[in-house]
């Protein structure tokens, strides 16, 4: 079975001194592909680093809602230098986090909406963070008409009815460690609800480790026991699963493999 870990931070310094050992166990689990998204300019420079080295990694860059304060006009020039690179191929992860706080919703607004447009512009597809914050992320998500470019809620933590809501405007629906867990009943009710065609897998690495793994540093090979409980959850086989996901990535990203 082929997997895409669709969202992994392996720009993380949990990985920066095992990384080969990380990508060998990815491989032997049968990944075939890694999304690293960025989260501030650094991390975006490193993305795009390890997608010219590593042939499966492929990246995205962008300011995650916590570092938006950090968003003027010298970011955005360095960014979009990014965003031309062959193997950059979205813009993320983006969007708005009202548990922390640490850049005003005022600051995490402008950097959301404005990354947006300029990944319209660049037809790049977009990959969302929203935490606490789903009314306004829904509605920039509306108002900003992101269907054009596509996108990706990204570790989705929501309900069956958010679930409807995020369809409907065209974005995939990706799940992460949280739905293995074994108090997530309502996560893996909404799973049920997102059609084949829209689920992505992601680990999230270095967080959030899927049971039984929890507490530990995680990694793309545990994409895998994602996939396994997603497909019991949805009472499909592993290989559907596996490849349904692998293809709506192929399709939502670009990614080959």
């Amino acid at each position: 079975m082929n997997w895409v870990d669709s969202h992994a931070h392996l720009n993380d310094t949990a990985f920066e001194n095992d990384l080969e050992r990380v990508i060998d166990n990815a491989l032997e689990a049968g990944v075939k592909a890694i999304l690293v998204p960025g989260f501030d300019l650094d991390s975006s420079v490193k993305a795009v680093e390890l997608a010219k080295y590593y042939p499966m990694i492929w990246a995205a860059v962008g300011i995650h809602p916590h570092d938006a304060k950090t968003w003027n006009q010298a970011v955005v020039n360095h960014w979009e230098n990014l965003l031309v690179e062959p193997k950059v191929i979205a813009v993320g992860e983006i969007g708005l986090d009202y548990h922390y706080n640490y850049s005003t919703k005022e600051e995490q607004l402008k950097a959301f909406i404005e990354q947006i447009n300029i990944a319209k512009q660049c037809n790049k597809p977009i990959i969302i963070h929203n935490r606490e914050a789903h009314q306004d992320t829904f509605e920039v998500l509306t108002k900003e008409k992101v269907g054009g470019c596509g996108g990706v809620m990204h570790c989705f933590s929501g309900s069956k009815e958010m679930v409807a809501e995020f369809l409907r405007l065209g974005l995939y629906i990706s799940f992460a460690g949280p739905l293995t867990f074994t108090n997530a009943v309502k996560l893996r009710e909404a799973a049920k609800a997102v059609p084949l065609d829209k689920l992505l897998v992601e680990t999230d690495s270095p967080y959030l480790a899927p049971h039984p793994l929890r507490g530990r540093r995680n990694e793309p090979a545990n994409v895998r026991l994602v996939g396994e409980r997603l497909a019991e959850t949805l009472n499909q086989p592993v290989e559907v699963v596996a490849g349904h996901t692998s293809t709506n990535a192929s399709n939502l990203f670009g990614i080959t493999f």
